[in-house]
């Protein structure tokens, strides 16, 4: 018997794709160059960025080019600084492409992009690891929902941009995003002094969240299925629209604090409310 896939996002990258190929060709000229949540970025700087993900994605682990490989990189944060000067770069040079050239292609590169990711063995090891997971070697299935974590929030920075936020924040495209977010959970403890036994609970209010509880135990945190009798020592509840901003980086905790309710001892909820699950 296969091992049923953790997460499955294999079937949602063509309908999420097909939505922002629709979003982008309804944008007037204008539009293009609205703020967006992402500092410094456009929804076309965005778009852009979006491409840059088909194009890199293809050219290193379809095609096996690597371009321009990091040198020198020792740490965490000079892996994020490296990707961020890859981003950077990227967005500058497709200041000068006109939209109807990046939805043309984005199209046909995202095309390209989901029939090589079907191709994908989901339990084989992937070409990256989820580092922001604490993961220094990842499995496919997990590589490709981080992936789809990027093209989902990506678009809807752009969606709340014009205010259609609403299409994306369904039970089919959420829910698989939220789950992936929520596995930086562990990591994002993994430095915590805490006793053995204590208990972190989160909750994502809303029909597209969830509830996750983490352990502290001998060997480290990990998720509990069940409560049963035990009592978490912290909890926190906060809506999925808060969620996705925060773990992304488009907002502090501070910021929404009348959106966020924590219970218990509040110290042990510091980690998730800095938690980040993208390489920032």
């Amino acid at each position: 018997m296969q091992p049923v896939v953790p997460i499955q996002t294999v079937h949602l990258f063509t309908k999420l794709d097909q939505l922002l190929i629709e979003l982008l060709r309804s944008l007037s000229p204008d539009d293009w160059d609205m703020a967006t949540l992402s500092p410094h970025w456009t929804i076309k700087d965005i778009a852009a960025h979006l491409l840059d993900g088909n194009m890199r994605m293809l050219s290193i682990a379809r095609d096996g080019y690597r371009g321009d490989p990091p040198t020198n990189v020792k740490s965490y944060r000079e892996l994020v600084n490296y990707i961020n000067d890859l981003n950077t770069i990227w967005v500058l040079a497709y200041k000068r492409i006109s939209p109807k050239m990046l939805i043309e292609m984005l199209e046909s590169s995202g095309r390209e992009y989901i029939t090589y990711i079907e191709k994908l063995k989901p339990f084989d090891t992937a070409i990256f690891p989820v580092a922001w997971a604490g993961e220094t070697e990842s499995q496919n299935w997990f590589h490709i929902a981080r992936e789809y974590t990027e093209r989902w929030h990506h678009q809807q920075q752009i969606r709340e941009a014009i205010g259609l936020q609403h299409v994306l924040m369904t039970s089919e495209l959420f829910q698989p995003c939220i789950e992936t977010f929520m596995r930086a959970l562990p990591h994002a403890y993994s430095e915590l002094d805490a006793e053995s036994g204590t208990i972190i609970k989160v909750e994502i209010t809303g029909e597209e969240g969830g509830v996750w509880n983490i352990e502290k135990t001998f060997m480290g945190w990990r998720f509990l299925k069940n409560l049963t009798n035990a009592e978490p020592s912290a909890s926190v509840t906060m809506p999925t629209g808060v969620a996705w901003k925060l773990f992304t980086k488009a907002i502090n905790a501070g910021d929404v604090t009348n959106d966020i309710v924590v219970t218990g001892n509040t110290d042990l909820l510091k980690p998730v409310l800095k938690m980040l699950a993208v390489m920032a």
